[in-house]
């Protein structure tokens, strides 16, 4: 058995107010290219397949045209995705069976009724079976119907929901399963903030949403999607593809790449990274104003000016987009701050929920859990 791991695709995205569709199109094109050589029997994509709830036209005629671009050429691949955090779920999920028939499977939704059970596609080969599990992003009131809450009456947590999700499937160990999941998972021993996050992911306050990875443990491969830098989760088989193209300046000069993994018997798994590479590289570039012109391109750049001197800004700016016509941002190295400026720019970048707990003032848990909900649900509203 022979598939793709891609995730977060977040198409409709824009870098710094810049339009990505000629980007993401040419990348996807790539990926259609790699999987007429490999022809894999499945194509996972471990959600956030749009960068908005509410995608634009521009972004879901570029999505159907990838898809349809896959079915056209592959008819007999499986093609199966799910919602991430930044996707919409009644979207994601319409026609759901009917697409099922076309061996397309988008799933929406977690399991949300007491019969419901977390959406399960068996493919066969030599060997026999494959499950694919594909879960949704969950939070912990989406299925709270079915889970129920804490002894205090409260939503559980994200680790305790997925837990209790996964031990409702009836897992077939002996045989071989692969889980399709969109969630902050953290390797056994390792603290949330040790995991390096890049500037366009989502982050909850007090990283309420992770997950502890032993949850992983009854699958064979876990493809998973939310992390943006492509990451191995305490084993070689529990992984994040990490995004197909980079999403922010963070993921400059950052390799890219789709996931082919080959599953032979029960226990026999090998992945190899096909590297993507884009129509436009993200990079940092730093120097003195002369000596960042000689280096003139077409990429994205984010540019730090090292000049201990003043300098025109009209005439700076003018010559720095000439030299490079998808500048995304200039910066200034700054020498000499007063303590004040410093003390504002450290309180303006402070987290919201550790900003509202200083305004506050003292507070119990109670207080804190009950604010820490409510920056997250903000976050999450505005997402």
């Amino acid at each position: 058995m022979r598939f793709f791991h891609l995730s977060d695709l977040h198409i409709g995205l824009r870098l710094m107010n810049r339009d990505l569709n000629e980007d993401q199109r040419y990348i996807f094109e790539e990926i259609i290219r790699y999987a007429l050589e490999e022809k894999p029997d499945a194509i996972l994509i471990a959600g956030d397949i749009y960068d908005k709830s509410v995608p634009s036209a521009e972004a879901v005629d570029l999505f159907d045209y990838f898809i349809s671009s896959l079915r056209k050429n592959l008819p007999e691949t499986e093609i199966m995705m799910i919602s991430g955090n930044h996707d919409n779920v009644s979207r994601i999920n319409m026609y759901r069976s009917i697409l099922s028939d076309q061996r397309i499977h988008m799933i929406g939704m977690p399991p949300v009724k007491e019969e419901d059970r977390i959406e399960k596609v068996t493919l066969y080969d030599n060997y026999g079976p494959v499950h694919f599990y594909l879960l949704p992003f969950v939070k912990p009131s989406m299925v709270k119907q079915i889970l129920g809450v804490d002894e205090q009456g409260h939503n559980l947590s994200y680790d305790e929901t997925l837990h209790r999700l996964i031990a409702r499937e009836d897992i077939q160990t002996e045989e071989r399963n692969v889980l399709v999941s969109h969630q902050f998972y953290l390797p056994e021993g390792w603290k949330a903030d040790e995991v390096d996050r890049m500037d366009s992911e989502i982050r909850t306050v007090g990283n309420i949403d992770e997950v502890k990875a032993d949850v992983l443990k009854p699958f064979d491969y876990a493809a998973l999607g939310h992390i943006h830098k492509p990451m191995k989760v305490g084993e070689e088989c529990f992984r994040y593809c990490g995004t197909p193209l980079a999403c922010s300046v963070s993921e400059a000069s950052q390799e890219k790449g789709i996931i082919l993994t080959e599953m032979e018997e029960k226990g026999k798994i090998s992945t190899k990274v096909l590297p993507l590479h884009p129509l436009r590289q993200v990079k940092k570039i730093e120097g003195m104003l002369e000596e960042v012109l000689t280096r003139a391109c077409e990429d994205y750049v984010s540019i730090t000016l090292k000049d201990k001197v003043d300098l025109d800004a009209i005439d700076m700016t003018e010559r720095l987009r000439q030299a490079f016509p998808n500048l995304l941002e200039i910066r200034r190295e700054t020498y000499f701050q007063a303590n004040y400026d410093k003390e504002f720019l450290l309180e303006k970048e402070a987290d919201p929920y550790e900003l509202c707990l200083s305004f506050l003032g003292e507070t119990d848990e109670e207080d804190q859990k009950i604010l820490r909900d409510l920056v997250n649900q903000v976050k999450e509203a505005y997402s």
